[in-house]
This record gives structure tokens, sequence and C-alpha cells, in this order.
């Protein structure tokens, strides 16, 4: 078990859990500016980066008590919240836009990683949208999780909560899925 002196953020996170605004306060004066920077590198505007940042801070006060510091630091749950809510708005702005020319998976995509380096393209990219949003949103969030933000299969495992043979399961089904979906 994590000591609470070692993760600050924990210890805020357990005080928001339970309704304390000053806590609230130091939270986001500890942790705004890296959130942003995360919402900033994956959004690539910062009005709607500061936007999302407010939008992460709510969901932070809302689920605070759904953290655990068994499973994780409280920077990285953080971190997880902004991430997925970037990719939200992400796959928001694919929904309303019919002519996005796959720019959207290039900003999200590190050029450095293999496993995806074939979608450069951008119809490649296009069809690479469509596949993941035929996968389950667990999957999907896993998948992007893994190969697009670099987490570990413990990391994974610990945010959707299973075992990490499973969640290496479903990353290698899930990719056997995206593969076949990508060569119709």
């Amino acid at each position: 078990m994590p000591i609470m002196g070692d993760d600050p953020i924990a210890a805020l996170l357990l005080r928001i859990a339970a309704q304390d605004r000053a806590a609230f306060r130091e939270i986001y004066s500890a942790a705004s500016s890296k959130l942003l920077g995360v919402l900033l590198r994956i959004l690539g505007n910062r009005a709607e980066a500061e936007d999302a940042l407010q939008e992460v801070f709510t969901r932070v006060w809302l689920r605070a008590a759904r953290f655990d510091a068994e499973k994780g630091r409280g920077m990285t749950w953080l971190i997880a919240i902004a991430r997925n809510h970037a990719i939200d708005r992400l796959r928001s702005r694919n929904v309303q836009s019919n002519n996005d020319d796959g720019e959207t998976l290039a900003q999200v995509a590190d050029s450095g990683r293999g496993v995806l380096a074939g979608l450069v393209a951008k119809g490649e990219a296009r069809r690479a949208v469509k596949c993941f949003g035929e996968l389950e949103a667990n999957k999907s969030a896993a998948v992007q999780g893994a190969y697009l933000d670099g987490l570990s299969y413990e990391d994974l495992a610990a945010r959707f909560g299973v075992p990490i043979n499973t969640m290496r399961t479903w990353l290698r089904r899930s990719l056997l899925k995206l593969r076949e979906c990508l060569d119709q």
C-alpha cells in the first residue's frame, strides 16, 4: 500500500471524496498546469484544452471517491481522466465533421511508435477511426491507452479493474479485430 506522504495528490483525492473544498483548491493548484499540458498535447488547441481542463476537474470532484490508492498514484489517475476526456473530445470532433481527413488521429498518434505507423496515410487513418469505433468502448480505450498513450499492462489493468493477463488478452484480441477490419 502506498504511503500517503509519498503521494500528496492521493491524500488530496481522499479529502475531495469527502467533499473537502480546500483540498479541491489545493489539487487544482498542484495539478492544473500538468493536466493542461496533457490536454494541449492531445487536443492541439489552447482554448479547447482550457475548456477541457475545467471539465476534467468537474469529473475529479464528482468521481474522487472512485480513486483507489492501492491501484496507482493520484497524479496517474488525474492524467488518465484528462487523457480519456481529450480522446472523447477528439471522437466527438470526428462525429461532428464528415470531412475529417484523419488529422485528428495523427495528432493523437505518437509517430515514434511502430504499431500504428502504417496509419499515417489519411485514408488509412479514417479507416482506423472507423475500426476503433467497432471495438467495445473499454477495449478501444485500452488499445489506445497502450499504443497511443504508452501505458503499461499494469497501468491498463488497474484502470479497467481487470487482471494483467485479462488485459493482455483484451489487447491481443482487439489488435486482431483491428487488423481484420483494416484488411477488409
